[in-house]
Order: C-alpha cells, then structure tokens, then sequence
C-alpha cells in the first residue's frame, strides 16, 4: 500500500512535470538575502505551517512573516518553512517573504525535493538550508542533491527514517542529519525511535530531532540523549509562548558531579538497548558494529518478533543482581518504598560496575511519606538511571521531582488506560491495582486491559509474570518490555536462579 509520503512525492513530481520548479512562486533570478549557518543558538528550528496530513488544519490563516516575527520575538534564530502546497498548504513565497522579513535568521525549505533543480531554486528564494528526505532518493539523487546544495554554500538536512536510509546516506557521511520521531505511514509518534535509530550513525555529524516535541520534558529528552537540535512544529504554531518553555528544556543543566554513566541518558542507553532480544548479541547495541545492529533493527521495524526489554525487580543484593545480568536483564528495578525488597542503597551504590541500567522504584505522598533524600543522591550520582513513580504521582509531580523518570500505572478498569496518555514519560509501565498495595504482588492485568494499552502505544507491562507464564504471554502481546519481579522469588527480596534461568529461556524461545 503506498504511504502517504510517496503519494506526496508524485504528486509533486507530476506537477514539477507541468509548472515547473517554482510552481508559480516569484522566485528572483537570483539570490538576494545572506545565507546564515543552520544550528545556530538557541538549538531550536521553528516551523511555519498551516496544515499536515497526520494532524489536519493547524492554523489555516496563519500569516508567515508574522508568525516567523513572533517566533524571532521569543527568542529563536532558525526557521523551517513549509513549502508543499497540496498537503500542507505551504508555499515558496512563504519561504522568501519570510527570509525577506528576517534575513538575520537561518531558514530551511521544508518539502519533497527531488533534484538538482529544486536546490537551485531554493537557493535564489533565500533558503539557507533544504531538507532531503533519503527514503524518497536514490543513491545518485541523494549524493546529487546533497553536493549541490554544498556548492550554493546552502546546509543539506538529510533526514534518515530507518536502517536502509542510514545506509544510503553512510557514503557520503553528511554533516547534518534528521530523524523523524513520526512514521510516515502510520503516523504514530514514538519519541525513542529517533534514539533508536541514531545508534546506527557512525560518522561525525550534528543531528536533529523531529517532530513530538511539545514542552521542557520533552525538549529535556532530547538534549539529554546527546542530539544537537530539534525542529518544532504544531506546537509553536499553536502557541508560540511554547518556544520559551521547549528551549530552557533544550539548555536545562546537567548534574555538575562526577557520576558513574552520564546523568540523563536513560533513554538514550535504552533506546540502544532495543537491540537486544537475538540470541546472536547480548550487549547494548553500542557495542556492536552499526551494521550488525542495523541487521537487527531492520526486523524489529518490520514487526517480526524478537524478545522484549527485560527489568528484574526487587533487586536487594549483588549475586542477584549478577545473575540478571549475565542471563541479559536490561532494567535492574531497586524498591524504595515500605516492602519486604526495600534495598539499602549502600548496596544500589556497590553495584556501580554492573553495565546494566538502574532504576529506583519510589512511591510518594499519602501514607507512604516523602522518597527518601538518597534516591536523589543516587540518582544525581548515576548509580540509579532512573526514577520510577509506582504510587499515586500526578502527571505534574513526577518530572518536577526527578529525571529521567518513567511513571508505573496501577490500573483496574478500562477507563484508567486513559491516564497512560496524560503522563510526560515516553513509556508507562502497567501494572494490576490491587489495594493498599504498590507491586509485588503477584496479580495479572486482565487480558481486555492489556489489549486495550497495546492500543495506546508499546507495551510495558508488569503483574503476575513468571517462569510459567513468560512464553505465552510474550506470544500474545509481544510487548516491548516486561518487568518481574515476585514470581522469580525464592522468598520477598531473594531470587530463585533456576527460575530466573528458565524464564529468560522462555522469553529468547517466545
């Protein structure tokens, strides 16, 4: 079935063929503003656009030069201009009205290009940078339009959508690369996808991050999983008071102590982590050559089926924690709050070396009291990665007391599959609500609720999983992560290695 994207690019091919490259725009005969350097400061890229097929009308009246004069007035210095007219109702005088107006910023032709002639075009409209889109070029039209770009002094924003496209784009090693958090075909966000992909990238370059960005938390994702800049759409054209907000998420500090891995990298390791799941490769996927991580990804993006992201939780001691590892845990989940697993966190702190993530699990406000002040020790020191929220947290509390966090939802119905949607995090743990109780203990999430989250987004689920149950359920839902934790137990806070065992077994033969 062809995805919108291709329909797009011959549609506009079809008009090239009429019209010509201009498509009735009154392009000058030459160029007649200065060219500005992309990715400047501050590292944000706002959007001028009034529609898009994956979100409809945004803003069919908006006027581009005032629009553009706001976004400067908040504090931006790089503009991307929609130019596609048939499906974002964008156009080139938009682009040089805009440059015209501004010609102190740096502006990228956002559109379908697809030869020489368009950069050519877009050069004497007064675009400092153009995107190209590697999915809909060949090689030779790639290295093409990337080489004449260079040659007008213009920056080419190559983006990359999946492995094939890192491929494509490898030889010539562009300086500047996108990847898109938004699938073309579904046109579902996943915010880690982009992390995904950009442990591939094995060449010295700049990368920026685009689309689903919509406030600090998650501009703070962005920054902290190592990307350069990021290109801000519908939410700027909404509300361009949001510039302010994404940008203090782009520049907020990172911890100035010396830590075990950086601080805030969470998903960025987890995203590399996604790797794992063939028996071929126990590691992250940094420790593989892009290619053979490229060899797994390709599957994963094509839906065929290989094994979740694992957390081992309750961890109170190191021969637990070594065995999880060396068996391939991703995620070892130390607990916090009142339990029989409460760890000490002289222990959390001893097990630095491991090259696994970490996560502390903390239940706040209620009965529960405050999390204790060594969670945050721990987290600012890195020897935890991350906070998860397994209590009552609302959406607001949880990125305002620790990052990187991911929340754990207790649900009971159907109508609370609804709150996942409410929450910053890029993933939500689901677990079964059982009351007075916070995890552990061992109740399943009814079939009709699990479903109905898989619709919502990737899976994450905790409740009930075991050495008994792991293959099937793996086989019915395929989530993304699974997270265990009483049902590997010899006794609260003591695994069983022999179930341990067989459950990873199960998992690698699901």
């Amino acid at each position: 079935m062809t995805n919108i994207r291709d329909e797009i690019v011959a549609h506009r091919r079809s008009r090239i063929a009429n019209e010509g490259h201009t498509l009735g725009a009154r392009v000058p005969s030459r160029r007649q503003v200065p060219l500005v350097p992309l990715l400047g400061d501050p590292p944000l890229i706002c959007e001028v656009k009034r529609r898009s097929p994956s979100r409809g009308e945004i803003n069919a009246t908006l006027d581009p030069v005032e629009l553009a004069g706001t976004y400067v007035a908040n504090g931006a210095r790089s503009i991307s201009v929609l130019t596609e007219e048939n499906y974002f109702h964008g156009s080139l005088d938009d682009l040089i009205t805009v440059k015209r107006a501004h010609p102190e910023c740096a502006v990228l032709r956002k559109d379908f290009l697809v030869d020489r002639q368009d950069i050519e075009v877009s050069y004497r409209a007064g675009a400092d940078a153009v995107l190209l889109i590697a999915a809909v070029l060949s090689d030779a039209q790639l290295e093409a339009l990337v080489l004449a770009t260079q040659e007008c002094g213009m920056t080419a924003l190559v983006e990359l959508h999946d492995a094939d496209d890192v491929d494509k784009a490898r030889p010539l090693q562009p300086e500047v690369i996108g990847i898109n958090a938004r699938n073309l075909s579904t046109f579902a966000v996943d915010l880690l996808a982009p992390l995904r992909l950009r442990h591939l990238i094995d060449w010295k370059h700049r990368a920026v991050f685009e689309s689903g960005i919509f406030g600090r938390e998650d501009a703070r994702l962005v920054a902290q999983s190592g990307f350069d800049a990021v290109l801000v759409g519908e939410a700027v054209v909404r509300e361009p008071d949001r510039i302010r907000e994404i940008t203090a998420g782009l520049l907020h500090p990172r911890q100035g102590v010396r830590t075990v891995h950086p601080v805030g990298d969470f998903w960025y390791r987890l995203a590399g982590r996604n790797f794992v799941g063939n028996s071929q490769f126990r590691g992250p996927a940094v420790n593989l050559r892009p290619r053979d991580a490229a060899a797994i990804l390709r599957p994963r993006d094509a839906a065929l089926n290989l094994r979740p992201l694992v957390k081992i939780c309750g961890i109170t001691n190191r021969e637990d924690a070594e065995i999880a590892v060396a068996l391939g845990a991703d995620i070892l989940g130390f607990v916090f709050a009142d339990s029989p697993r409460r760890v000490d966190p002289q222990v959390v702190e001893s097990l630095g070396d491991l090259d696994v993530l970490k996560a502390a699990v903390v239940v706040t406000g209620g009965d529960h009291g405050a999390v204790a002040e060594s969670v945050a020790a721990l987290l600012a020191a890195g020897f935890v990665d991350a906070v998860q929220f397994h209590g009552d947290e609302r959406p607001e509390e949880c990125a305002s007391w620790a990052y990187p966090y991911y929340r754990a939802l207790r649900l009971s119905s159907p109508d609370d599959v609804a709150m996942i949607r409410t929450y910053g995090s890029p993933r939500v743990l689901v677990d079964a609500r059982v009351a007075d109780a916070y995890g552990g203990t061992g109740k399943q999430l009814a079939p009709e609720l699990i479903n109905a989250v898989a619709e919502v987004g990737p899976l994450w689920l905790a409740g009930g999983l075991d050495d008994d149950n792991i293959g099937e359920i793996v086989r019915t839902y395929r989530p993304e992560l699974v997270d265990a934790s009483s049902g590997l137990e010899l006794s609260p806070g003591r695994k069983d290695h022999q179930r341990l065992e067989r459950f990873f077994k199960e998992l690698t033969d699901a």
